[in-house]
């Protein structure tokens, strides 16, 4: 039977969703971050231990990459039935993938017990994780979006991916209290795994909030408009916007993980050799000071235009390469504070706090789930899953410096502004960004719905 026409949504079902949607981002990241940290810091000896510190940096960094690249996996896989049977239930499937995947990283055994077959369970789980998180993304941000109302999708979804830097600040927080308050040494031999055991109660908090399906997904499915097979519809019919996006996305993930994993390496492991506690310390003030520049600039780009928000971002970021690093190798706590917060805070939060509405509203509701995902994921992966292994890598070319990274930090940057320039927002029938949506002509691939029975 048709389901009923559904009534805009109250400002508690809002709220409930938001804070639904941004704590599920967080346990997303808390679990990815939290990989991100203990592999730059003791993974290389606990699952490599006969490899050198750089190589079994890069053999903790590959693992870290496994993930990534199933995300665009799982992005289709669960993109598919986010659009045919709905955002809900596809959330919890993959709310749970991600925390009981970081919660087993926690109890697995080490090398030294267990030989190869440990690094080889610590692949399979990451492959999990990463299917998981392929398509956990997409579910929150469209349920926040689909709630909200269209002159404010900015500053909503923006508030979703305030679980990015508080999944950064939650793990980062944790690994530093444990490594200043227990006797030298216990970190790296087994206090690593308490924060992966403790991402449970995370998930534990979540499956508390119940709520209720997208609206705009009710009245899809209700004038029967939903798509046989979603990912052939947005891979044939929208191959520009998908390059086009993915392009823009790899500088915003790409650079996060240049500040946060392969910075704390550089410092920590190379000539610096700053003690782990000040370093973490300043990613901490970094994201606490996102958690606050997101929601200013996701309102930001309701006002002033998403896309213009979003290359801004990368532009800055361009520009602040050479100062970072200049920043970063005095190997002053203050300095590295500044660069990491110029970073997080205002160029990475102006693209991040932009790019869920941005990137929702270039495909109709429909595909809207896929088309997300797959832009997410596939951008992620080119992004912020590359990124640690180049990063490391050019360090290594470098000798050690840092001038061939900045030569790539530049360059995707340069690379993500241009393509995000370059995308029409509006050109699905979406509600136009307000100052810089083009106004295609009316054309069959932005008029016609698949009709099923």
């Amino acid at each position: 039977m048709p389901e009923p026409a559904t009534a805009p949504a109250s400002r508690a079902s809002l709220r409930k969703v938001v804070t639904a949607s941004a704590l599920g981002t967080t346990v997303e990241y808390y679990d990815f971050t939290l990989y991100a940290t203990t592999a730059a810091l003791v993974f290389d000896k606990i699952f490599f231990p006969d490899a050198s510190p750089l190589v079994g940096t890069l053999a903790a960094f590959a693992t870290y990459f496994v993930g990534y690249a199933a995300r665009p996996l799982g992005g289709i896989i669960f993109g598919h039935f986010g659009d045919r049977i709905g955002r809900k239930n596809v959330l919890i499937t993959t709310m749970l993938m991600m925390g009981l995947g970081t919660f087993a990283i926690g109890l697995l055994p080490s090398y030294d017990s267990i030989g190869i077959a440990a690094p080889l369970l610590l692949v399979l789980i990451r492959l999990i994780q990463g299917l998981g998180m392929g398509g956990e993304y997409g579910g929150g941000v469209l349920m926040a979006l689909e709630y909200s109302p269209p002159s404010r999708q900015g500053f909503f979804t923006s508030l979703v991916h305030i679980g990015t830097p508080a999944g950064v600040l939650i793990p980062v927080g944790l690994v530093t209290v444990l490594d200043n308050v227990l006797p030298s040494g216990s970190y790296d031999s087994w206090a690593w795994r308490l924060p992966f055991l403790a991402s449970i109660l995370l998930v534990g908090v979540w499956m508390r909030l119940h709520v209720t399906e997208s609206p705009e997904f009710v009245k899809m499915r209700q004038d029967r408009e939903v798509q046989s097979l979603p990912v052939r519809e947005v891979l044939t019919r929208r191959t520009r916007t998908v390059v086009l996006s993915v392009l823009a996305k790899i500088a915003e993930s790409g650079l996060f993980n240049i500040y946060y994993v392969v910075a704390i390496t550089y410092v920590t492991t190379t000539e610096l050799d700053l003690p782990k506690g000040p370093v973490l310390l300043a990613v901490l003030i970094a994201c606490a000071v996102e958690c606050l520049t997101l929601p200013f600039f996701g309102a930001l780009s309701d006002r002033v235009g998403r896309r213009k928000v979003y290359v801004a971002g990368a532009l800055f970021q361009a520009v602040l390469a050479v100062p970072f690093f200049l920043l970063v190798e005095t190997g002053q706590f203050w300095a590295y504070t500044l660069g990491m917060t110029l970073g997080l805070g205002i160029g990475h939060a102006a693209m991040y706090g932009a790019q869920g509405a941005l990137f929702s509203n270039l495909y109709p509701v429909n595909v809207r789930y896929t088309g997300l995902s797959v832009t997410q994921q596939i951008g992620a992966t080119l992004g912020g899953g590359l990124s640690p292994l180049i990063g490391t890598a050019l360090l290594a070319v470098g000798g050690g410096h840092w001038s061939w990274l900045i030569v790539y930090c530049v360059g995707v940057a340069v690379v993500s502004g241009l393509a995000a320039s370059r995308l029409r927002q509006g050109e699905v029938g979406a509600v136009p960004d307000p100052v810089t949506a083009e106004h295609p002509a009316v054309s069959p691939e932005n008029t016609e719905r698949t009709q099923v029975s």
